[in-house]
């Protein structure tokens, strides 16, 4: 039986989560209390960043959107027409 990359990803990783477990055990209440302390605050900052970028990403594609409809009018004679029928609510049925 051969080892595979898994095979010692998984033993890195179960040795890691040995020793962190261990240093923890190890640690007086204050340091843990400082150090669940400081997680919380990376946690917070982290969701901050992340409703940051997902504000900017959405006003990003929002500007992406108009942009690309004022190109294609300038560009393509009746595009708007043509993506409203493209794209657009029809009142047809579709078959």
């Amino acid at each position: 039986m051969s080892v595979g990359s898994k095979h010692i990803a998984t033993f890195l990783l179960g040795a890691a989560a040995a020793l962190a477990a261990q240093k923890y055990m190890s640690m007086t209440p204050e340091e843990k209390e400082k150090l669940a302390a400081n997680l919380k605050d990376k946690a917070h900052q982290f969701k901050d960043e992340a409703e940051n970028a997902a504000g900017k990403a959405k006003d990003y594609f929002n500007e992406l959107k108009t942009k690309g409809g004022d190109a294609l009018k300038e560009h393509i004679a009746d595009a708007e027409k043509l993506m409203q029928n493209l794209f657009g609510k029809s009142s047809a049925k579709n078959t």
